[in-house]
Formats: C-alpha cells, structure tokens, sequence
C-alpha cells in the first residue's frame, strides 16, 4: 500500500503560481510512476502530468505545457507540480496519484493509489 497526501493549494491571481507537493509513505520502494490529474466542478477528472520512475520522462496535457512543470522532490517518491501563469479555468482539485511501473501514464485506470485532493482556485 501506498499513501498519497497533497499540500499546497490555495487560492492565487490569475498570473500567478503555486508549488503543489504529494508525500508518498507506506510501500515508496517498489517502482511506481507518479502523476497529478485535476477535477473542476461538474467536470469529469482529467490528466494533467506524469513523470516515470527515474524522473527522467515527464509528459504534459496540452493545456498545461509550458506553463506547470512536474518534478520529484529529492525525498525519494515525493512529488510536486509547479504552477505558473495561472488562469481561472486551472480552478480544480488536485489530486497526486501513483502507479506501479517505470514509465509514465495519461490514463487513470493505471493509477492505483490516490491522494484525497487539495484545492486551487485561480480568482481574475
């Protein structure tokens, strides 16, 4: 088992950034990929970041691309999400979630674990 706890929401300007984390504890020494998905209101969960294993292979939905950048912390298995130029619609719950493997996922059915979701809301 593998547990996720998410940090740092809040809410921000629009242009503005926030740094999102995710401590993983319990089984952190099998492989796992690692990723963060976002839910608006009355909108279905969507992909937003992954990052395999090594760190060495990030993947980004298009909406986010060059402006958030996934990454792992240097504790091992702990994960983050820098938020920059944020706009309303990046409103959402955040949530981190990992599965097992070493590359890298965009589809939910591959994360096994999840975190309970911290909330960002970007104000105009």
């Amino acid at each position: 088992q593998v547990q996720l706890v998410e940090s740092g929401g809040g809410l921000v300007q629009a242009g503005g950034s926030l740094r999102l984390s995710c401590a993983a504890s319990g089984r952190t020494g099998s492989n796992y990929f690692m990723g963060w998905f976002r839910q608006a209101p009355a909108k279905e969960r969507q992909f937003v970041a992954s990052i395999s294993r090594s760190g060495g292979i990030r993947y980004y939905s298009d909406f986010v691309k060059g402006r958030f950048t996934i990454g792992r912390e240097k504790v091992e298995n702990n994960l983050y999400l820098q938020m920059n130029s944020l706009k309303p619609e990046d409103t959402a719950i955040y949530y981190c979630a990992a599965g097992s493997g070493t590359y890298y996922s965009t589809s939910q059915e591959q994360y096994g674990y999840w975190g309970q979701g911290t909330q960002v809301t970007v104000s105009s």
